[in-house]
């Protein structure tokens, strides 16, 4: 069968089945029930529908798929207003309007059976760190998607509003699972017996290890019960711990059966995965790691402003959007330059006033704090994404330095130069 029959043979499939599954009246109340005050958008075999969207009522559900939708796709996040989004927010407009999010945790293999072992492994770490409980379900394909609802993280963490740290936090979480549990799901995956359908290489390399895909803002993925466009199989619930047991036919549309997606749990459940997973973050970080070991702080005397590089000029002129990495930026680079604290702070304050909307003083607080319990690192390279992320674009006499550290070296290097020409040339004169 060419490429293109097999194509249109799935798109066959699954239309002859949505009218009759999606009239199910069970199926709408499933997905309308998670839906709430989340983006909601209907898919359209190939593509997606507009975007924002919502469901309004639950019979919704099944005048879209009169109108060819094949599956919905749920945010992450938790809104006030859905409807209300727009490509033009800016974050503080985005964290005004979400009211929280969920951990979504998506697992992705090219085996069932691989993500079958990362779904039981993780779920035992959560429960180990005191997680009881986790709602897991099918992707469709051969993946699944476990969720920890908004309901278990703590609303606040050092002065800093959890809502607002979408999706810097949740990707915290997720790096600091994959990273305590490889080990084990590698251990796992190699004690897999033979012969089994799904496997073909039984050294467990990293090359076939489950993915865990890391969220973005306003990031969608398959509702509980929405149908699978390329396997024409539900995205069915299960029980986390009986994930082992499961088979794809138990997720055939034609006879699944319906179970609660969002478990209900305990308030600050998931308090100790989040503290866990920060203070991991601020001190195994590969990437800031790596520039610990290879920097050496330097002292700049007299620092003038005219040695500061055009884009931590345009920085200080305050911003609109991506405050929390400008100030990552400015903090790395006045420790680096050896800048006094009071200064720092004294600058920060200065700035910070020119934002708009300025950061909670809270937040400033416990990065100062988080920042001088640590060991001075530079600020980012200009080739990085923290720049543009923030609307900075570096100059090429910026880019011909490696970091702003660097270039202000050069700087007073040149600046020093120049005094000594003149000082040389009013003595001979």
């Amino acid at each position: 069968m060419a490429e293109g029959e097999e194509v249109s043979f799935k798109e066959q499939r699954i239309r002859s089945l949505t009218n009759l599954y999606y009239s199910r009246s069970d199926i709408q109340k499933a997905i309308f029930d998670f839906s709430k005050n989340r983006e909601t958008v209907p898919r359209y075999y190939e593509g997606f529908g507009k975007r924002p969207d919502a469901l309004q009522y639950k019979g919704d559900i099944f005048e879209l798929v009169k109108k060819g939708a094949t599956s919905f796709h749920c945010s992450e996040e938790i809104w006030k207003d859905p409807l209300q989004l727009s490509t033009n927010m800016n974050e503080s407009q985005l964290n005004e309007l979400r009211r929280g999010w969920d951990l979504l945790i998506d697992i992705d293999s090219k085996y069932i059976d691989y993500s079958k072992i990362m779904a039981e492994v993780i779920y035992k770490f959560l429960n180990f760190n005191g997680i009881k409980n986790v709602g897991c379900k099918f992707s469709g394909s051969k993946g699944f998607h476990l969720i920890i609802p908004w309901k278990a993280f703590p609303k606040e963490v050092a002065g800093v509003s959890t809502s607002s740290m979408f999706p810097e936090w949740p990707r915290i979480m997720t790096k600091y699972i994959i990273a305590t549990i490889e080990k084990d799901i590698i251990k796992e995956i190699s004690n897999l017996e033979k012969p089994n359908k799904y496997i073909r290489d039984f050294q467990a390399s990293k090359e076939v290890m489950p993915d865990l895909i890391l969220v973005s803002p306003r990031h969608l993925f398959r509702a509980p019960y929405s149908l699978h466009e390329k396997t024409s199989m539900a995205s069915a619930v299960i029980d986390i711990r009986k994930v082992r047991d499961f088979e794809v036919k138990d997720a055939d549309p034609l006879k699944v059966k319906i179970n609660e997606f969002t478990p209900d749990c305990r308030d600050g459940e998931a308090k100790e995965l989040l503290s866990q997973a920060l203070d991991w973050y601020k001190h195994s970080s590969s990437e800031k790691q790596e520039r610990k070991k290879d920097f050496k702080p330097i002292k700049l005397e007299k620092v003038s402003d005219s040695y500061l590089p055009p884009s931590i000029q345009k920085i200080l002129l305050g911003v609109e959007d991506g405050k929390k990495r400008a100030l990552f930026i400015l903090l790395n680079l006045f420790r680096s330059i050896g800048m006094e604290r009071d200064e720092i702070e004294k600058r920060i304050e200065e700035w910070n006033k020119k934002n708009k909307p300025p950061l909670k003083e809270g937040y400033i607080k416990a990065q100062l704090e988080w920042s001088y319990r640590n060991k001075i690192v530079p600020p980012p390279n200009f080739d990085k994404d923290y720049y543009p992320a923030i609307g900075i674009v570096p100059t090429p006499e910026e880019m011909r330095s490696k970091n702003p550290v660097s270039f202000m070296v050069r700087r007073s290097r040149i600046e020093s130069n120049n005094q000594n020409q003149d000082k040389k040339y009013k003595k001979e004169k």
